[in-house]
């Protein structure tokens, strides 16, 4: 530090930025660069074509299916996500009432919490094979099994054009459920106690605690939620991958754009095109983030 905190800081800084550039922003400046060029994969130098493959992408109806798709999974998937966990971090951490003279959640939380956290540290391949076994469409499937014992027919989970997206949805939610009951559960235990006891103290319910006093608290780590859920919401791929009849059907009804990513380059050998579909769904993540964090922007409450 004697030399000055310039050289300091340069010293190191230089090998991580250098580590970021060669295996970040190099990768997606030729992945731009491949976008623009009719590569197949095999020919060492590609030709430049220059925007005809984003010209194709408007003309293709797959392509606008899985965008179609990505936008249901935007408006479903984070906002279930986010009702279901803060509902239950409410319950872990502030529904017990008040005790020894601070709010408390209800009995066992510490359990519940690590209960509600097991699906998070599963592979998303074993979820994607275990939801196989439970969505089966015949009477062999769990919840088909169920629905046998009480009368009902068979129902074709992941066949049924008309369901397969909100089922693969359901098990989306299933797995990320845990991680933001987690991540609700320590923005709450954040919040001074004395902001419950006090509203407690003035008569208010769990309803306003949880509308009027929890929430705009949260409001921050929620908008994180929000950013994380959008941009898982942009990949899907595993889980598709492994629970969707060929691979994001039956009938494209459940592909995504990393699912035709995936399928046009390493099937149909079209890289060129591929990563323009990539360079897409780029700008659509980071166009999401953007607007997601300018919208949900608000003054910020201090303790």
């Amino acid at each position: 530090m004697r030399q000055g905190k310039y050289p300091f800081i340069v010293g190191f800084l230089a090998a991580p930025v250098l580590l970021y550039v060669v295996f970040v922003i190099s990768p997606y400046i030729q992945a731009f660069y491949i976008s623009m060029t009719n590569w197949k994969g095999i020919s060492a130098n590609p030709q430049f074509i220059g925007l005809e493959n984003f010209t194709r992408l408007f003309d293709d109806e797959v392509f606008w299916a899985a965008v179609r798709h990505h936008g249901v999974l935007l408006l479903v998937m984070p906002l279930v996500t986010i009702v279901i966990a803060l509902f239950f971090s409410f319950l872990l951490n502030l529904s017990g009432g008040q005790r020894g003279g601070r709010m408390t959640g209800i009995w066992g939380s510490k359990v519940y919490r690590v209960i509600f956290f097991l699906p998070q540290v599963l592979a998303v391949a074993i979820v994607g094979v275990l939801f196989q076994a439970i969505y089966r469409p015949d009477g062999t499937g769990v919840i088909n099994g169920l629905l046998g014992k009480v009368g009902v027919d068979p129902v074709g989970w992941l066949i049924d054009p008309d369901i397969a997206l909100l089922s693969i949805i359901a098990v989306m939610v299933w797995q990320a459920v845990g991680f933001y009951v987690v991540l609700f559960s320590a923005g709450m235990s954040s919040i001074p106690k004395d902001v419950f006891e006090a509203a407690a103290l003035d008569g208010a319910g769990r309803f306003t605690l949880f509308f009027r006093i929890t929430i705009p608290l949260l409001w921050d780590t929620m908008q994180v939620a929000w950013v994380y859920l959008g941009i898982a919401a942009f990949d899907a791929f595993a889980l598709v991958q492994v629970l969707s009849v060929d691979r994001g059907g039956p009938d494209n009804s459940t592909t995504v754009l990393p699912m035709e990513i995936w399928r046009t380059a390493f099937s149909f050998s079209k890289f060129g095109y591929a990563s323009a579909m990539g360079v897409a769904l780029f700008f659509m993540t980071i166009t999401f983030a953007a607007l997601t964090l300018r919208v949900t922007r608000r003054e910020r409450i201090e303790f």
